[in-house]
């Protein structure tokens, strides 16, 4: 297992993938686990990993069709992503942990503590829900994306992620981001787009028993406030925090804000 100071990049095979992670933070510290959005990879959570790396051990990769690791013809579902996370984790000898999902991760970290809750010590589920979107947007979609690429939807993407005042005072930040979808792998992108078009766990939210932190930019188009908090009140052991301003990629548009509310739930609610 990698030293918790590496900052390297290393790979993992885990059943038919390849998987690329990374590892930083003290080693015995608390462990969290940062699952990332469609269209993106583990680098979304730099900028975050900054005021949290000094305090806990971090787990970010690259989802199977996301950047460095495989990425082999879809269509994925969510049990392939959180069956990937949990041989990771075996593979690594990850300790009980904090999982942090964005999106689909917030998905992949739902279905992971209602199908694997032993490791797991607490949620935080960020601008998620147990469906995204009805199947005929993402059918839609992916036909798009297969006949003009990943290019052509990246504006009205951008529109989704980010809030208003981040899309005009940050243009450099928003075009850097869309260069990101852009140039992500396109099997991969199609694959995950077919696991939140087909993933439904509305049945997960009542067994959910450890304590959860559901956190919502207020401009929120894709997973609104207002699921957010239905989600919430579904989960026995929840607590809702809403971010003013932000859009759909609140740790990414807020990431020091984003800490700062981490950091209380790990501290008030884990005790760590």
């Amino acid at each position: 297992m990698p030293d918790g100071r590496d900052e390297t990049l290393p790979f993992q095979a885990i059943r038919d993938i390849t998987l690329r992670y990374r590892v930083t933070g003290p080693e015995d510290a608390p462990n969290i686990v940062l699952l990332n959005s469609l269209g993106t990879d583990c680098r979304i959570w730099d900028e975050l990993a900054r005021p949290l790396g000094r305090r806990y051990r971090l787990l970010r990769y690259d989802q199977r069709g996301q950047g460095l690791s495989d990425a082999p013809p879809g269509p994925y579902s969510i049990t392939d992503h959180t069956d990937d996370l949990q041989h990771l984790l075996a593979c690594l000898r990850w300790g009980p942990t904090v999982l942090c999902g964005l999106s689909i991760g917030g998905m992949i970290a739902l279905d992971s503590c209602d199908r694997y809750p032993v490791p797991i010590r607490g949620l935080v589920l960020a601008d998620t829900a147990e469906v995204i979107g009805p199947q005929a947007i993402w059918d839609e979609r992916m036909k798009r994306v297969r006949a003009e690429g990943l290019a052509s939807i990246a504006p009205s993407v951008m529109q989704r992620w980010f809030g208003t005042s981040f899309r005009r005072e940050r243009r450099d930040q928003v075009r850097g981001w869309a260069n990101l979808l852009a140039r992500a792998p396109l099997e991969g992108y199609l694959g995950s787009c077919a696991a939140l078009r087909d993933g439904d766990l509305r049945s997960a939210p009542a067994r959910i028993q450890v304590p959860t932190l559901c956190v919502c930019g207020s401009e929120d188009a894709s997973t609104t406030p207002a699921d957010m908090r239905g989600l919430a009140r579904r989960i026995p052991a929840a607590e809702y925090i809403e971010v003013e301003g932000a859009g759909h990629m609140v740790p990414v548009e807020r990431p020091y804000d984003f800490a700062d509310i981490l950091v209380r739930f790990m501290e008030e609610r884990l005790g760590t």
